[in-house]
């Protein structure tokens, strides 16, 4: 495509950048996958979810990441997509049952760890590990 055509459209390159963020599927809510009464199930499904919908945009990810050192407003906005992980990974532990404090503690940690396993992914980690001992033991100590 001509390269007039993209400034026509995006006038700076963060502007361009920030509509791409809003090209990456939207987090899995965590009601959609959440199980009453099991977290470690929840978990599962909310995980399984999860990749495939990364695996869908891969290199689209890789790419804004990489610009987020540079560019302020991907940062805010990938910023914002991570909590919205941490928000679906909550909503999947309180389905699950156990102390609110507990849950937000579990849950910012357990997305802090997703989050690191496609962070490894976008670099090149041919096999990506699954979760279930990191699953397993967050869901445990709830």
């Amino acid at each position: 495509m001509p390269k007039g055509l993209v400034h026509y459209y995006f006038r700076r390159k963060p502007d361009l950048l920030e509509a791409l963020v809003e090209r990456l599927p939207h987090p899995v809510r965590g009601a959609d996958v959440a199980v009453a009464g099991d977290a470690l199930a929840g978990l599962r499904a909310l995980v399984a979810a999860l990749d495939r919908a990364l695996d869908a945009s891969s290199v689209l990810s890789h790419l804004l990441w990489r610009e987020a050192d540079t560019h302020p407003v991907v940062r805010d906005a990938l910023l914002r997509r991570a909590g919205e992980l941490e928000d679906a990974v909550h909503e999947v532990l309180a389905a699950g049952g156990g102390a609110p404090d507990r849950i937000r503690a579990a849950a910012r940690l357990l997305a802090a760890a997703i989050g690191h396993r496609y962070a490894l992914d976008r670099h090149g980690a041919d096999d990506r590990t699954d979760m279930e001992a990191e699953l397993s033991f967050v869901a445990a100590g709830l």
